[in-house]
Order: C-alpha cells, then structure tokens, then sequence
C-alpha cells in the first residue's frame, strides 16, 4: 500500500518484481478497483514492441483505399476525417486529460528491447505526446479512438497532454537487469511467495470460506512440493477447486499433477514409475 500510495504522489511508475503467480498483474486491477480509476489499460510486451505501438497506430493504407474511392465518386478528396485512421495505443489512452488518472498496467517489461524502458520513462517524465498525422493536418481538431474501445475523443493540434498523471505499473519476471538509471526514476516492489498462514487467506478469498476447510491437505501439499521448485499460487487455486468438485481416489496425487514444477520439463516421473508426459 505505501509503494502504490508513492507512485501515485511522486507521479512515477511502480516497478513491480517477483516470481510467477505472486499477483504482479493482478495488483494493478486490485488498485484501479480500489480507488475507483476505471478498467485498467492492458499493454502486453514482447521482444517486438515499440513505444509508438503504445503510444497510436496510424493506418495510412486504408485512408489511402478511402481517398481513392471518394475521389472517384466525388472528384474530388476530403481530409477531415483523418482521426478515423488513428487509435491510440494504451500508453496514448493512459495521458488523455482524464480528470482522474488511469492504471497503466505494462506487462513484463524485462522482455522488451534494449530502448524501450528508458523511451517510456522519457513520456512518462514528460506526460505527453505529439502525433506527427494530426499536426500537419489542416483541421485544428480531429476525433480518434481509443484503445479501451471508448468513445472517440477529440485531440487538439496533434498533442495529448495528461491533467491527471497515470498509475503506470510494470511487471517483471526478473528475466534480465535493468540499468541503475532506469531503477532511480522507477518506486520498486518486491512481491514474494506467500506463506502457509496467507495462502489460506488467499484460498479463502478467491473460493471461499468452505474450500478452505476442505483443503488443509492439499495446501500443505503445495507448500512441501514448492520447497523443491517453482510453482505458482493459481496452480494451488485451480487445484482446490477441481478436487472440491470432483472425487479421485487419490487427491493428493491428481493435485501434484495439476501443479506441476515450472522450472522443469514438462515431464515429470510419475511417483508409480515410468514417465508421465
């Protein structure tokens, strides 16, 4: 809470580390219905990304298809409707002039390029952005859409400026390190395995008070397996369920095969021999 509650008064993004399954995405939808700042924006990151992809897409070939048609029936081409042919990216719908800021979720960061972190930091600092198609449009506003599918909003002289600055959360698996540069100018979180005591709690809050009574064992289960690898609390939420609902003649068993090791092959041996793919 005092990590969130930094990043929205500092205006800086939170940096949220940890293993699979610790609630690093979930965080962000936690915060945005807590304080009541709406869906959150969603921007999935790979290896491809670049920042103009979060920031609008320009589609220059259908408004060129669009131009030749109206010329054809018309004689002449109309340019006032520009915005149709732009849809701003979540980073772009994240510094609209919202009266109250949106939540940014940026999802695993470490598996962008090299550029893209501190680019980001850079709009972030900045809070706004310029679209080149818009400022060299004769218009002095245009309507775009948006990329939660909102109703289009209108941009003036090609520049989007935020009034309320974003919540931006960024998640990482830790898969590589990131400049000291970039980690100074980020609020950092470190989220950790729960415990036995809080992975009853979280059973409970997700299922119900009834599915944790009836699941004592399969708990300690996840807690004596997770000792010898990776695994991640929703294995242990999905496993509950179906033995909740189901009855194997052997809980514990059809359990370990619902949690498998994540840091290992998909094959595992099977505890009656042979190999269990």
């Amino acid at each position: 809470m005092e990590q969130v509650n930094a990043a929205l008064f500092l205006r800086r993004p939170l940096l949220v580390t940890g293993p699979p399954g610790t609630g690093k995405s979930t965080l962000a939808s936690a915060v945005a219905h807590e304080l009541q700042l709406g869906p959150v924006l969603h921007w999935p990151i790979t290896s491809r990304v670049t920042l103009s992809d979060g920031l609008y897409q320009y589609d220059p070939l259908t408004r060129l298809y669009a131009a030749s048609r109206e010329e054809l029936v018309s004689g002449a081409v109309s340019d006032e409707q520009i915005g149709r042919y732009i849809r701003l990216g979540p980073l772009g719908t994240a510094l609209l002039p919202f009266d109250r800021p949106r939540v940014l979720l940026v999802d695993e960061i470490d598996k962008s390029d090299m550029d893209l972190p501190n680019d980001l930091l850079t709009i972030f600092e900045k809070g706004c952005f310029e679209i080149p198609e818009l400022q060299r449009h004769t218009s002095p506003s245009a309507e775009v859409m948006t990329a939660d599918s909102g109703k289009p909003v209108t941009i003036c002289g090609g520049r989007v400026r935020c009034r309320a600055f974003p919540l931006v959360i960024m998640t990482s698996n830790g898969e590589r390190e990131f400049p000291p540069a970039f980690l100074r100018r980020c609020v950092t979180l470190r989220l950790h395995q729960p415990t036995g005591e809080k992975l009853h709690r979280i059973v409970e809050a997700h299922l119900g008070p009834d599915l944790v009574a009836d699941s004592h064992d399969i708990i300690k289960r996840f807690l004596a397996r997770k000792s010898s690898g990776a695994l991640a609390t929703d294995q242990l939420l999905n496993a509950v369920y179906l033995l909740h609902h189901a009855d194997p003649g052997d809980r514990l068993k059809l359990a370990d095969r619902l949690m498998p090791y994540l840091d290992r092959d998909a094959d595992e041996t099977d505890p009656d021999g042979g190999t269990k793919h």
